[in-house]
């Protein structure tokens, strides 16, 4: 295969058909020489390894100074390590250093994961070790906790696959089926005993004892049940990603992948003027957090002292609880709708928007009987007229 050169000295590509796609693509090597030998070593392809010719330049010094080991010593590597599920976990984690969700999966792979099948590989898997994982699980968990963890066992063993390490699972993992569209509302009473805490931050005992409410998490309930964020959102929002002067809120990573922008309204915008603006996040990290991140992840305690005062169902999660009571009200105005709804609440999907849509329509029906009810006045007015 002929070479081409590039601008960098010691790499050059030659042109190979695409992985798994139509066209040509890049296939880079380096060439150098140490303790009097000269190495020529494949580093990448274009697309399947994301590579370029500046990386391999990168590389190729790395090797030079002995950083770096070849493709050939980190396979042979490979195979003396015993790749069970606990080792490929370790190895997800230092791919994803990035990922939101981190310290909530090591808590799932800890607590119900490592116990049973750590030390196993995933060729000694089989599909009874997943039956007694299920069991186990759902014997003090929600069917959700025991699909969130089994949807993560998946994710590893398939990283370990598609990194050539480990072989796949000779089954298919069944997943627990789980209602995800419990949409959660309030009575009258209710919300007006929650939205009396949030405005006036203070709860009011029985015997009359007064307790100020954590002002943190006062203030983030008030911008869920106002913007329909979702928390992780909102604990995330930094003060760059909000434009007071051109009434827009800018939602970095949201849980459908794509950055979304929301308007400002006039009561979230009310919530974040009051806010300090010494730090660049709205809800700062707190000093004894053991968090590493430079912002709040979590306010569960507080929320829950709000929840329990308002007197709330203890299943009404109050973050995402008020994220649905905000789409349920301009869902039921009759005033808004499906798409807009959609868009204010960054749903990739209409289906997930669909939730929503029967109480537009029991709002609509209500209109059309009341149009039927003033139609049939209407029409007695005239009968009687006709019959003076």
């Amino acid at each position: 295969m002929k070479r081409f050169k590039t601008k960098h000295p010691g790499v050059f590509y030659r042109e190979a058909d695409r992985i798994g796609g139509r066209g040509k693509e890049k296939v880079f090597y380096v060439v150098f020489k140490k303790e009097g030998k000269v190495y020529e070593e494949k580093v990448g392809r274009q697309y399947a390894d994301n590579m370029t010719e500046a990386k391999a330049a990168r590389i190729r010094s790395d090797r030079i100074e002995g950083k770096r080991q070849s493709r050939k010593e980190i396979r042979e590597q490979r195979k003396q390590i015993i790749w069970t599920i606990e080792k490929l976990w370790e190895a997800y984690k230092e791919s994803h250093p990035d990922l939101k969700s981190l310290p909530q999966e090591e808590s799932k792979f800890r607590v119900h994961l490592s116990p049973l099948l750590g030390k196993k590989e995933p060729s000694k898997i089989v599909p009874l070790d997943i039956d007694r994982l299920r069991i186990k699980i759902l014997k003090t968990k929600k069917p959700a906790t025991a699909r969130n963890v089994l949807e993560l066992l998946r994710r590893i063993i398939n990283f370990g696959q598609n990194k050539k390490i480990t072989p796949p699972l000779g089954f298919k993992i069944e997943m627990p089926k789980v209602d995800n569209l419990k949409t959660e509302d309030l009575n009258d009473q209710q919300m007006e005993k929650l939205m009396t805490i949030l405005q006036t931050g203070i709860i009011v005992e029985k015997d009359g004892t007064q307790t100020a409410v954590d002002g943190e998490a006062r203030d983030a309930m008030l911008l869920a049940l106002v913007s329909g964020m979702r928390r992780g959102e909102i604990f995330g929002l930094a003060w760059k990603d909000v434009d007071f002067r051109r009434g827009f809120i800018t939602i970095r990573n949201p849980k459908g992948g794509r950055e979304q922008t929301i308007p400002l309204s006039d009561s979230a915008r009310e919530i974040l003027e009051r806010r300090p603006k010494d730090t660049p996040f709205v809800f700062p990290a707190t000093r004894e957090g053991k968090k590493k991140t430079p912002h709040r992840v979590d306010m569960a305690k507080e929320f829950r002292a709000i929840r329990t005062a308002a007197g709330l169902p203890a299943d009404f999660r109050p973050m995402h609880g008020l994220r649905h009571l905000f789409a349920s009200r301009l869902a039921s105005s009759g005033q808004v709708d499906l798409y807009t709804i959609q868009r204010l609440l960054t749903h990739k999907s209409p289906t997930m928007t669909a939730r929503y849509a029967h109480l537009r329509d029991e709002t609509l029906r209500s209109a059309a009987n009341l149009a039927g009810s003033i139609t049939k006045q209407v029409f007695k007015k005239e009968d009687a007229s006709q019959q003076a």
